[in-house]
């Protein structure tokens, strides 16, 4: 089975280094020289050079991503390792089983889809787009994402007043009228 760790990002520097996006908890583990990593959309396998973090953003060198112009031709790649047999801890989410799950309130209305997962150093952030068709950055902690269901094909959320302007428009219809 393989998983995707990473998305290349957008060249820092004119060598061929690119940013990522990680999308794996143990990146020190992941990206040490000499892994090897497969690719989506396959443009052959990729060897990792070197791996430094600058300020929050890892940048990583491969040894087939010698200049700047590779390096722009790479961008948008997923980058996975085969033959992952980790344990998934039961708190731990991948992107793949998260991304097109329906994004219900606790009263079962239906506020959109998940389109994406940003994983960060403090918290990760759901990725919803509206049924209004915007996209809101949701942050994925279990007091506003009590609940994963992958076998129901949803996510509950109990997102604070401000979060979701379409949430908030509707308690506003319905909330009382303080002059009556």
């Amino acid at each position: 089975m393989s998983q995707v760790v990473a998305r290349l990002g957008k060249p820092h520097g004119i060598r061929g280094e690119v940013t990522v996006q990680v999308r794996t908890d143990d990146p020190e583990s992941r990206f040490v020289p000499g892994a090897v990593f497969t690719t989506v959309p396959d443009i052959g396998v990729l060897t990792l050079e070197r791996a430094r973090w600058h300020r929050d953003r890892l940048l990583l060198t491969f040894e087939e991503v010698g200049d700047r112009s590779r390096a722009e031709e790479v961008r948008n790649t997923e980058i996975l390792i085969d033959g992952v047999d980790d344990v998934v801890e039961d708190d731990a989410w991948r992107v793949e089983e998260l991304v097109d799950l329906a994004v219900h309130l606790e009263d079962g209305t239906r506020v959109g889809t998940v389109t994406d997962l940003t994983v960060g150093a403090m918290q990760d952030l759901l990725h919803v787009r509206t049924a209004a068709g915007d996209d809101v950055l949701v942050p994925f902690v279990e007091e506003i994402v009590p609940e994963v269901d992958l076998e129901e094909g949803r996510v509950l959320l109990t997102p604070p007043r401000g979060l979701i302007d379409a949430v908030d428009a509707e308690d506003d219809e319905t909330a009382e009228d303080p002059d009556s």
